[in-house]
């Protein structure tokens, strides 16, 4: 769903800083999440990702800037900011020995609803992450999967206005994944607003209509993906090799070719290269590699994946 004109951003951070000691987590951050989307952040280990979560949800203050949480001042009424926001942390905050129906009946009730809204408002949420089948099952019986799923359906029974998710779906199996994916999707269809943090940039690549990258507590680059991709400014060419012995021979011929070193992925004998001129250059390794009789299972053009991006702007591993 679009914002309408004139819409607040959903969130909006002005020189925001937060130090511990020496330690800068957040250093002069200046961040817009646009409303009617889901905005990204990624970012090295360290570079101030959970931080800057923790202070839209309230539970740190920062030492300055400004920061406003769909229009509301985050810092002067952080009570108001709560009213509005789910959060789900990185780790399951849910209550063991209750059921998982329980677990959102209660939370629901947190929320102000009676007891028919509270038991509605959870029956929804289970299907939406497909609990159902297990809802009165005690949650100390969950695998950690259904867990995180239960967090994630904790963070949702209020309806919140802006959900806030850090790495929402680490530890989960690639199935519940994409369902999760599938429902983040549909809350934004129905007017919430999200905000992740996540360490798959395929998570970004999937959801996020918005990507911000920061490093050491600052904003480096921010876009669509597709805009990311293109400011990497160099198409990639990637082989295949049908026989793992002639990686090497393949990864040298590529070698000649590119702008840097080549990327090599041993297991799935796979090397890539950044490129100018993609099409021309194409062509000359279709032919140096038929030269030097390196067979083939596949050989390509295609722009950078996120995780390339993110190497190049970072210099650290996604």
């Amino acid at each position: 769903m679009n914002a309408s004109a004139g819409s607040p951003p959903t969130i909006e951070a002005v020189g925001l800083t937060k130090h511990y000691g020496d330690v800068h987590a957040l250093a002069g951050l200046d961040l817009v999440a646009p409303a009617g989307s889901v905005t990204a952040i990624l970012g090295p280990n360290g570079a101030g990702k959970t931080t800057f979560i923790k202070a839209v949800a309230t539970l740190l203050k920062p030492d300055s800037g400004t920061l406003k949480v769909v229009g509301i001042d985050a810092i002067a009424h952080p009570e108001k900011v709560r009213r509005v926001i789910g959060l789900a942390g990185q780790n399951a905050a849910v209550e063991p020995a209750l059921t998982g129906r329980e677990n959102l009946v209660m939370i629901a009730k947190l929320f102000g609803h009676d007891k028919k809204a509270a038991n509605a408002a959870a029956d929804i949420v289970l299907h939406e992450i497909n609990l159902a089948d297990d809802a009165d099952r005690a949650v100390k019986g969950y695998s950690g999967g259904m867990r995180r799923r239960l967090d994630l359906g904790a963070s949702l029974v209020g309806a919140p206005r802006v959900l806030l998710l850090d790495e929402p779906t680490t530890g989960l199996d690639p199935r519940t994944r994409i369902d999760l994916w599938d429902s983040i999707r549909a809350l934004v269809h129905g007017g919430t607003d999200v905000l992740l943090t996540t360490q798959y940039l395929e998570e970004a690549d999937q959801l996020a209509d918005h990507i911000v990258i920061i490093d050491h507590g600052r904003v480096i680059a921010t876009g669509t993906p597709t805009e990311l991709k293109s400011r990497a400014g160099r198409d990639m060419i990637e082989v295949r090799v049908r026989h793992s012995e002639q990686l090497d021979e393949a990864v040298s011929v590529l070698s000649t070719l590119g702008t840097e070193a080549p990327r090599v992925d041993v297991p799935a004998r796979r090397a890539s290269i950044p490129v100018v001129d993609g099409s021309s250059r194409l062509s000359d390794a279709i032919r140096i590699i038929a030269e030097h009789g390196i067979s083939l299972d596949d050989i390509g053009l295609r722009q950078p994946t996120l995780d390339e991006v993110f190497l190049a702007l970072t210099g650290a591993p996604s």
